[in-house]
């Protein structure tokens, strides 16, 4: 009797450790919390999308693209950024895109050119270097 629950007990055991992988999947990293910083970030920093689009269109397209072409996209891009920002406000505790807490702006994948980062980017040369130490 003794050896039959010894058996169970430790079979529970082994049970519970193997789904205690699946309590974090990695869909788990967009939750409500972050759907809010998200919304509050491109709220509050979409306007940041007009110097950085003009910019990255001087750079491809040169400066006479740039002061008409780049400064119409970066206001069509900071309207969208700032509409979804006050969109993900408003439904942040519920998963609205695709039953899921993921952004609703088209990812910036390398290969399409007019994708969108997950947050608004950041003007300035900080962004580019490590705030701490690695020992």
């Amino acid at each position: 009797m003794k050896k039959h629950l010894l058996v169970a007990v430790v079979g529970i055991g082994l049970a519970a450790n193997a789904i205690a992988d699946i309590q974090d999947p990695p869909g788990n990293d967009y939750g409500p919390t972050r759907k809010l910083g998200r919304g509050i970030s491109n709220f509050l920093f979409a306007s940041s999308e007009l110097p950085d689009t003009v910019c990255k269109v001087s750079k491809t397209e040169g400066n006479v693209a740039a002061a008409g072409y780049g400064v119409v996209r970066g206001l069509g891009r900071s309207t969208a950024r700032h509409a979804t920002g006050l969109y993900e406000i408003f439904t942040f505790p519920f998963p609205t895109w695709h039953d899921s807490y993921r952004p609703v702006l088209p990812n910036d994948i390398p290969w399409i050119h007019a994708g969108y980062a997950e947050f608004a980017p950041e003007l300035g040369n900080e962004s580019k270097y490590p705030y701490c130490r690695s020992y």
